[in-house]
C-alpha cells in the first residue's frame, strides 16, 4: 500500500495567481507613494534649498543641499529648545491624566450592563463628535484664574480628548475575561488594586495607540493653544506660527519646512518604535 502524496499546483496555476497579486501589491505601493511620499519629498527638498530656490516650493532637487544649515538657523532663531520643553510640559501631564481617567472610566462603563450606564457611555463619548466652544473655554478659564497657564491648558486638553480615550479603551476592556477580576475579588482584592494590577497591564496595546493619537493632537495643536496660552508659554507649533506671522519666516519656505521637520522628528521616532503596539491596540479594541 503506497502513501498518497498531495499534488502540487501546476506551474500554469501558479502563474495565473501571481500576476494578480503582484498587480495588487504594486497598486497599493503606488497609491501609498503618491499620498505619503510626494508630500514628504516636497517638505524635505524644500527644507534643503536656499531662499531663492524655495520661493516657489516644488519637487525639484536643490542645486546645493543646505539642510543642516537651515536646521541650525531655525533651531537658534525659532526658539525651538524652549518650545520643545514647553510642549513636553503641556503634553505629558495631559496624556497621563487622560489615560488614567479614561482607563478607569472605560473599565467601569464596560463592566456595567445597566441601561443608565449605556446612556452615560453615550454622554462620555459625545465629545468625539461635538467640538468644544473656544469662547466658552476661554471665559471659564478666566473666571477660574487659569487663563494663560499650563494647568489651564492641560485641563482643556484633558477635557477635549477624554472622550476619545474612553471610546478606544472601552472596546478593548470588553475583550478581557471577567473571570480574572472575579478571581481577584475572591482573594480579597479591592477595585483599585484589581484595576492597577490586572486590568491596566492588559491595556498596554490600546494605551499605546491612544498615547500616540493624543500626542499627535496635542503636539501639533496651535488653535486652542493660541487662545489659551498664546504668548505666555512657548510650544513648537505656537513658535512656528508666531515667527512666521511676525515676518521672520515670511517667504522663507525653506526655514518653515525645516522647522516642521525638526518639530515632527520626536513623534516620528516614537511612532516607528511603537507601531506594532499601535496596530495591536486598534485591532484588539475593534473585536467587540
Amino acid at each position: 500500500m503506497t502513501a498518497h502524496t498531495p499534488t502540487k499546483p501546476s506551474v500554469a496555476t501558479r502563474r495565473r495567481i501571481k500576476p494578480g497579486r503582484v498587480a495588487h501589491q504594486l497598486a497599493v505601493v503606488a497609491i501609498t507613494a503618491l499620498l505619503l511620499g510626494v508630500p514628504f519629498w516636497l517638505v524635505v527638498v524644500t527644507a534643503g534649498k536656499n531662499q531663492a530656490e524655495a520661493l516657489n516650493p516644488n519637487l525639484a532637487l536643490p542645486s546645493q543641499w543646505q539642510l543642516l544649515e537651515n536646521f541650525a538657523t531655525v533651531f537658534s532663531e525659532g526658539r525651538m529648545l524652549a518650545g520643545f520643553f514647553g510642549s513636553l510640559l503641556i503634553m505629558v501631564p495631559s496624556v497621563v491624566g487622560v489615560l488614567i481617567l479614561g482607563s478607569l472610566a472605560a473599565w467601569v462603563l464596560a463592566r456595567r450592563a445597566e441601561r443608565w450606564m449605556a446612556v452615560l457611555y453615550t454622554l462620555a463619548i459625545s465629545g468625539v463628535v461635538l467640538p468644544p466652544a473656544v469662547v466658552t473655554i476661554v471665559l471659564l478659564l478666566r473666571q477660574l484664574g487659569l487663563a494663560g497657564t499650563v494647568p489651564g491648558m492641560v485641563g482643556v486638553y484633558m477635557g477635549m480628548y477624554l472622550s476619545t480615550a474612553i471610546f478606544l479603551i472601552t472596546g478593548f476592556v470588553r475583550t478581557i475575561p471577567v473571570e480574572l477580576e472575579e478571581a481577584a475579588r475572591v482573594d480579597g482584592a479591592k477595585p483599585l488594586r484589581i484595576f492597577f494590577t490586572i486590568i491596566l497591564p492588559l491595556l498596554v496595546p490600546v494605551l499605546a495607540t491612544t498615547t500616540i493619537m493624543l500626542c499627535l493632537y496635542i503636539w501639533n495643536d496651535v488653535f486652542y493653544a493660541l487662545f489659551v496660552i498664546g504668548g505666555r508659554v512657548d510650544t513648537l507649533p505656537l513658535n512656528l506660527f508666531q515667527v512666521a506671522s511676525a515676518g521672520l519666516y515670511l517667504n522663507n519656505w525653506h526655514l518653515i519646512f525645516a522647522f516642521i521637520i525638526l518639530m515632527s522628528l520626536p513623534l516620528l521616532v516614537t511612532f516607528i518604535v511603537a507601531q506594532r503596539r499601535i496596530v495591536s491596540g486598534i485591532t484588539g479594541g475593534a473585536v467587540k
